[in-house]
């Protein structure tokens, strides 16, 4: 750069070197391609879903159905339970019948209120962020199991999403042996469209600090097609519809 020559004029000097490049290479596209650049953005008249789309709506056996065909088609496991004293009872024959020893719960009202200590006394529970001197990563891959409750669930695609906070931390969902989520009869909606929009009208200073979608258990595949279940994340998951 010269003396005399301002910062300033340096940078424009290199973007407008830049942007020559850019011309020249995508002229020599368009000539190999034998036709014209296409110099102005396509119209998109339509925008978003179409109206048969978002007024599409299963009943609510109907979601009960298709959910549970479609999480257990991607392996998970589907119960559904009266109320959150059935919900509590699975799960403390299930940890017996699996010889769980550890639990990890979200720090939520209703798991509070399920009282998993006084139906499992031989297991040990802890309760998400409920000590700061514990690393809770740590403790929620040594967990047996984990337990959540859902925020959503859709059945068109048999998935649940799940919120995190400081309260409702991601790693019990991810690194526990085994998940079970608890899902409310009226979570569960047709379509994630139903969904999605209520992050939008919450804005970005509202949106929680994960938004996560699971559709049974980890699945992984290497470049040769062989799947394994459980690598990154529970390699068992069970769905509690309640209600």
């Amino acid at each position: 750069m010269a003396e005399s020559q301002t910062h300033q004029q340096w940078l424009d000097e290199l973007e407008a070197a830049s942007r020559s490049k850019q011309e020249k290479f995508m002229n020599s596209i368009a000539s190999k391609l034998g036709r014209p650049r296409v110099m102005e953005a396509p119209k998109h008249p339509f925008r978003g879903a179409p109206d048969f789309w978002n007024n599409f709506e299963w009943s609510q056996e109907e979601r009960v159905q298709h959910f549970t065909e479609n999480f257990k088609s991607a392996g998970g496991h589907v119960a559904r339970l009266a109320d959150m004293e059935a919900a509590k009872q699975f799960i403390a024959d299930k940890a017996n019948e699996m010889s769980a020893k550890y639990i990890v719960r979200q720090n939520q009202a209703e798991l509070e209120a399920l009282g998993l200590e006084a139906a499992l006394p031989d297991a040990s529970i802890s309760v998400w962020n409920s000590d700061p001197a514990q690393s809770w990563k740590a403790r929620a891959a040594e967990a047996d199991f984990g337990v959540v409750m859902a925020d959503y669930a859709a059945a068109y695609t048999g998935s649940v999403t799940v919120l995190s906070s400081k309260d409702k931390g991601r790693s019990v969902s991810l690194l526990p042996t085994v998940l079970i989520v608890i899902i409310p009869l009226e979570r569960l909606k047709t379509r994630l469209g139903e969904i999605l929009p209520d992050f939008d009208r919450a804005g970005r200073a509202s949106l929680p600090a994960g938004i996560h979608f699971i559709s049974g258990p980890s699945r992984s595949a290497d470049i040769e097609n062989d799947l394994t279940i459980g690598v990154h994340g529970p390699g068992i998951v069970y769905s509690l519809i309640v209600g």
